[in-house]
């Protein structure tokens, strides 16, 4: 078998994918705006992502957003690792911060409910579309019985 480059190999799996997830302060509201801040919230961001075998690629906290490339097993689902970063470092940080929870615009939280997930590869859309649309060439059928065309 040939080992695919920056593929995950787990026993019964092999995975290849990635998400870019990008989530906002309530009412885009500037507070990572320290650096002491900004350390916090990735150093909470990284203990939740450690707890939920979560791969955290690359990471930026923002003064009112967060970026972060991640990773994780086909068997977790997004919106339940969102949850988890979205939902575990707002409690988390607000714990340490009561003063923020207490501010009237905050209704009590951190963040906004909405977020982008876009997911990525190391292929793009099209070599994918194109190698599942060759898969019954010549070349590639060596091995296989031939399709049988219906009349």
């Amino acid at each position: 078998m040939v080992k695919l480059d920056n593929a995950v190999y787990e026993r019964d799996y092999v995975y290849n994918f990635h998400f870019h997830l990008v989530w906002v302060t309530k009412y885009r509201h500037a507070t990572f705006t320290t650096p002491v801040l900004v350390k916090e919230m990735k150093e909470i961001l990284s203990h939740i992502a450690e707890l939920h075998d979560i791969t955290i690629e690359k990471m930026e906290v923002m003064p009112d957003h967060v970026h972060m490339l991640i990773s994780f097993k086909p068997k977790c689902s997004a919106t339940n690792v969102i949850k988890a970063l979205k939902g575990g470092s707002a409690r988390i940080f607000l714990r340490h911060h009561p003063e923020i929870r207490q501010q009237p615009y905050w209704g009590g939280h951190l963040w906004s409910r909405s977020y982008y997930m876009g997911t990525l590869g190391n292929m793009s859309k099209e070599v994918v579309e194109n190698y599942i649309a060759n898969q019954r060439t010549t070349k590639s059928n060596a091995g296989r019985p031939p399709l049988k065309r219906q009349k």
